[in-house]
């Protein structure tokens, strides 16, 4: 009869803890203070089927997300420290919302209306993802989102006019949302008062063999037949070149390594792979992008996104001084991204898709993850 007991309660305990372990929804913990007094929260997701994302509202930046291999372990796939301080003083875009403008614009100048406007010049020459202080150096407000279909979190932020160079007051939305299904969705929204430029992404590094070693082996696919070739300081030059007999072919899924280190200009100037590619048109609200896999732990991720290209960066200036969560020191190439946007420079190339914004227009973009094993 005591062993009968002791069996019951057993099961109810595991019972319980599993059932602990897998609810879905929303915590939030304080996770420190900027030197401006600001407070900033550590906001815990966690979907129906356990996967957990933790996210702060110190430039949306996505710190931890756990999801399952193929023996249904869950294991951190992402890059990122585990206290606020490194991310104040030295993060590579760590997991941020970029903004308002991702990617490179040559000189940090373009022209809208006849006038002409100057960006700090925070890349070399070059204007990179939003200037000195961009949307991920920023505390975002935040509010969170429960449905039946998952749970996310609403940030929101006015960027005013001439902040970092760029005119118009710009309001601005991005909700992260993990679904019951494995996805995770990005939508962004913003309107202006006056015309201005916005290219917005996520800049996410990913490791699905939980940071045990480089990224080489993961198997990528883009669905794209062409690219945009850069100069050497990573400006396009105008051209959208066929991605055919290329080290740049990712039609068909293939190795991360399998030609980066080949002797081709684009990939020495970029140091391996750091490019936007051009997606071909495809059916669906969210058209296909491409896909990530690792033979390893057998994750698997596809990429759906509104937006016209996708960069593909294969973490190549990483190099070890980046110490992470767990005191692991990032190597070269231990994470890679995959940032779906415009096309870099487009306010200067008038053949590119554009990206201005105009008063009483809305800018609206999505993007999803969808996470599974193989």
């Amino acid at each position: 009869m005591k062993l009968a007991m002791l069996v019951v309660i057993l099961a109810m305990t595991f019972s319980c803890s599993y059932e602990k372990e897998n609810k879905a929804g929303i915590l939030r913990e304080p996770f420190g203070k900027l030197e401006s007094g600001e407070y900033i929260n550590l906001f815990t997701l966690t979907n129906s089927n356990g996967i957990e994302m933790k996210v702060i509202n110190y430039g949306g930046i996505i710190t931890s997300l756990k999801i399952p291999d193929r023996n249904g372990e869950p294991g951190d796939v992402v890059l990122g420290y585990s206290n606020l301080d490194q991310y104040v003083e030295d993060s590579p875009y760590f997991g941020a919302i970029i903004g308002r403008y991702g990617n490179r614009i040559a000189k940090g100048m373009f022209t809208l209306d006849g006038v002409q406007y100057n960006l700090a010049l925070n890349n070399g020459a070059n204007h990179l993802h939003g200037g000195l202080t961009g949307f991920d150096k920023v505390v975002w407000t935040t509010e969170p989102i429960e449905s039946d279909e998952g749970v996310g979190l609403k940030f929101s932020r006015a960027s005013p006019d001439m902040e970092e160079g760029y005119p118009g007051n710009l309001k601005v939305v991005v909700i992260y949302f993990l679904g019951n299904d494995n996805s995770l969705r990005f939508d962004y929204e913003a309107e202006t008062d006056k015309t201005t430029i916005v290219n917005l992404t996520q800049h996410t590094y990913f490791n699905f063999n939980e940071m045990k070693g480089d990224i080489l082996d993961h198997v990528l696919m883009l669905n794209a037949s062409h690219f945009v070739p850069v100069d050497s300081s990573l400006i396009p030059t105008g051209e959208l070149r066929a991605v055919q007999y290329s080290p740049f072919d990712f039609n068909e899924p293939k190795a991360v390594g399998r030609h980066i280190s080949e002797d081709h200009l684009q990939l020495k100037y970029g140091i391996g792979y750091d490019h936007t590619w051009v997606l071909n048109d495809s059916d669906g609200e969210i058209p296909f992008a491409g896909s990530l896999y690792d033979p390893v732990s057998g994750r698997f991720m596809e990429v759906y996104t509104t937006e016209p290209g996708i960069q593909f960066y294969s973490g190549n200036f990483l190099d070890g001084t980046n110490i992470g969560k767990n005191g692991i020191a990032y190597q070269h190439r231990m994470g890679l991204c995959l940032e779906t946007q415009h096309f870099p420079d487009s306010p200067n190339q008038p053949d590119f898709p554009g990206v201005s914004l105009k008063a009483g227009e809305t800018y609206k973009t999505s993007t999803v993850y969808k996470f599974s094993t193989r």
